[in-house]
C-alpha cells in the first residue's frame, strides 16, 4: 500500500526526496520554472514539520559524464527564490563531501545534490550506487512522477533501502487524476489526441478505444489516418509505417462503437515558418505542394461544442505547431474550450509535454482540473501499466 507524505513523522528526520527538475535551460539560466515549482508543496510540508530536505533530480541527458551546462546548481538559485531561504548544494550527489553536508544538516535546512545522470550508473539502476544514495535520508519520498516510468536507481533501486517510504503530494495528485480516468471517469469521456506520432501513443489509442465515447484526433498524426482512409494529404507530415496500424484502428473503432473525430479544415503553408494571414482550406482540398500545420476554426469550434458536453476530457498532444505564430489558433481554441468546460464541472486534464508547454504559453495553467508534469508516464499509466518507481513504493 502507498503511503502519504502526510502519514509519517518528519520531525528531526532527514528526507530524501527524488523530485523532477528537468527543467529547459538558457545560457544558465531557467527558462521555465514549472517542475520546480510543482514539487514546492511537498518540500514546504517538510520543512513545516521539522525535516531536513535533501532533493536529488536528473537534468538532461549528459550520458554518464559530468557535462557543466547541465549542472543543477541554477536550479538551486530559483529553488531558493522561490523558497525566500539558503539552499546548500554539493556537486557531486554521493561524493563523501555531499554525504557529509547532509548529517550536518539541521531541521529546515535543505541540501540540494548535483545532477544524479553525472553517473553512468543512475539509469543502469546500479544497487552500490542506491546505496550511496540512501545514505543522504532516514525517510525517502518520490514526488518526481516525471520519471516514474523509468526503472532508475534514484527512484526504483534507492527504494530498496529505506523501510520509511512513500510519496510527495506531486505524485499523489498525478495519481489520483489519472488514475480515476481509468476507473471511474465521469462521462462523456473524451481523448483529445495530437502530437506528430501515432506510435508514441499507441498503448493510449489501444486501452480508450474501448473506453472512452469520443476520441478526437489532430496533429500531425491526423494526416497518417487520413492517408489511411484513402485521402490525398499534399505534403503534410505522414508516418508510411503507421498507415496499416492506422486502418486497423479506424476498424477498431467502428467495431467498438467509438465516435472517432477528424479535423474538416487545416491551416496549411509551404513551409514551417510564422505567418499573419494563414491559408485555411477544408481537409479534403490540400494542395500536393502545400502541408497541413494546424486545425482550422470550423475544426475548433465542432471539437469545442463536444468538449462542453463532455464529464471528463484528457488531452495529449497539441493540436498544431503552436511554438510558430499562425499555427497556435488551434491548439489555443482547444485549451480555451477546456478552460471554459471547466467552468461547467468537466474535469479537465492535461498531458505533460508540450500539451503543458501549450497550455503554459496560452496562459491558462491554472484553469485545468490537472496538468501532469510527466509526458511519458502520464501515456503509460492512462495506457493502463505499471510504472516502477510506483510499484516498488507499494512493497
Amino acid at each position: 500500500m502507498l503511503k502519504s507524505l502526510n502519514s509519517f513523522d518528519l520531525k528531526f528526520k532527514k528526507v530524501l526526496i527524488r523530485v523532477d527538475f528537468n527543467v529547459p535551460l538558457q545560457d544558465g539560466k531557467v527558462v521555465d520554472d514549472f517542475r520546480i515549482r510543482a514539487a514546492l508543496p511537498t518540500i514546504q510540508w517538510c520543512l513545516k514539520n521539522g525535516a531536513s530536505v535533501i532533493l536529488m533530480s536528473h537534468l538532461g541527458r549528459p550520458k554518464g559524464q559530468v557535462v557543466p551546462e547541465l549542472s543543477l546548481m541554477p536550479v538551486g538559485e530559483v529553488l531558493a527564490e522561490l523558497l525566500e531561504m539558503p539552499v546548500k548544494f554539493s556537486d557531486d550527489c554521493v561524493s563523501e563531501d555531499a554525504i557529509d553536508v547532509t548529517l550536518g544538516l539541521k531541521s529546515g535546512e535543505i541540501h540540494l545534490l548535483e545532477n544524479l545522470r553525472f553517473h553512468p550508473e543512475e539509469t543502469k539502476n546500479d544497487m552500490e550506487f542506491s546505496a550511496l544514495l540512501a545514505k543522504h535520508g532516514q525517510i525517502y519520498i518520490n514526488d518526481a512522477f516525471g520519471t516514474a516510468h523509468r526503472a532508475h536507481a534514484s527512484n526504483v533501486g534507492v527504494a530498496s533501502f529505506f523501510t520509511l517510504k512513500g510519496i510527495g503530494f506531486l505524485v499523489e495528485k498525478e495519481l489520483r487524476y489519472l488514475q480515476t480516468v481509468i476507473r471511474k471517469p465521469k462521462r462523456p469521456l473524451v481523448l483529445i489526441l495530437g502530437g506528430a506520432k501515432i506510435g508514441s501513443k499507441l498503448g493510449l489509442i489501444n486501452k480508450f478505444i474501448e473506453e472512452a465515447d469520443t476520441i478526437i484526433i489532430g496533429g500531425g498524426m491526423v494526416f497518417t489516418f487520413l492517408k489511411a482512409k484513402g485521402w490525398q494529404v499534399g505534403g503534410s507530415l505522414v508516418d508510411p509505417a503507421m498507415i496499416d496500424t492506422a486502418k486497423k484502428i479506424l476498424a477498431q473503432a467502428r467495431m467498438h462503437n467509438v465516435n472517432l473525430l477528424f479535423p474538416t479544415d487545416v491551416v496549411i503553408a509551404d513551409a514551417i515558418e510564422a505567418t499573419d494571414q494563414p491559408e485555411i482550406v477544408p481537409m479534403d482540398k490540400i494542395p500536393s505542394s502545400k502541408m497541413g500545420l494546424d486545425i482550422g476554426p470550423e475544426s475548433v469550434k465542432k471539437f469545442a461544442s463536444i468538449i462542453q458536453e463532455a464529464g471528463t476530457v484528457v488531452w495529449n498532444g497539441p493540436m498544431g505547431v503552436f511554438e510558430v505564430p499562425g499555427f497556435d489558433v488551434g491548439s489555443r481554441g482547444i485549451a480555451e474550450a477546456l478552460a471554459q468546460a471547466k467552468k461547467l464541472g468537466t474535469i479537465t486534464i492535461v498531458g505533460g509535454g508540450d500539451t503543458a508547454s501549450a497550455v503554459k504559453k496560452f496562459g491558462l495553467m491554472e484553469s485545468m482540473s490537472h496538468v501532469s508534469t510527466g509526458g511519458g508516464a502520464s501515456l503509460e499509466l492512462l495506457s493502463g501499466n505499471s510504472l516502477p518507481a510506483i510499484s516498488i513504493l507499494e512493497k
